[in-house]
């Protein structure tokens, strides 16, 4: 147990925390596949995200869904979306790609809905964000809204 709050110790000085229980686990593990599956999103084929995770995790969707919502405060999906825009925010930093291969890469159907999710979540068009100086991105783990 001394061993034990030592690592706890020297990981909080370095910004990390030890997870013991269960539920801390499987929220990472959610949030982990939740990352992998949006940055290569145009490597999958078009799989069902609840059925990718409930066998990537090797539980049940329904109940990994409740646990992940009852911890965050929002949902699965609302982080898929979380995630899916930060990443575009991140490839229209870069300037690479337009918005119909942005919108492809993520697997958008279309860049009309990826326009409006972004609208919705940012408050402001794509184009609009790729215009603005100072280009606020979250890190990913301080997504939660």
């Amino acid at each position: 147990e001394e061993q034990t709050e030592q690592i706890r110790t020297a990981l909080e000085n370095r910004g990390f925390e030890l997870l013991e229980d269960k539920a801390g686990l499987l929220i990472e593990k959610i949030k982990t596949a939740v990352i992998s599956s949006v940055r290569n999103a145009r490597n999958k084929t078009k799989t069902n995200f609840s059925h990718q995770l409930q066998e990537e995790i090797g539980r049940d969707y329904g109940y990994l869904s409740t646990l992940f919502s009852s911890v965050e405060n929002f949902t699965i999906e609302r982080y898929i979306i979380l995630q899916r825009i930060e990443y575009a925010k991140e490839l229209l930093i870069y300037d690479e790609l337009t918005l119909s291969e942005i919108a492809f890469q993520l697997g958008y159907s279309s860049v009309q809905h990826l326009s409006g999710q972004f609208r919705k979540t940012t408050g402001m068009s794509p184009s609009q964000f790729k215009k603005l100086r100072e280009k606020n991105r979250k890190s990913l783990d301080k997504l939660n809204t």
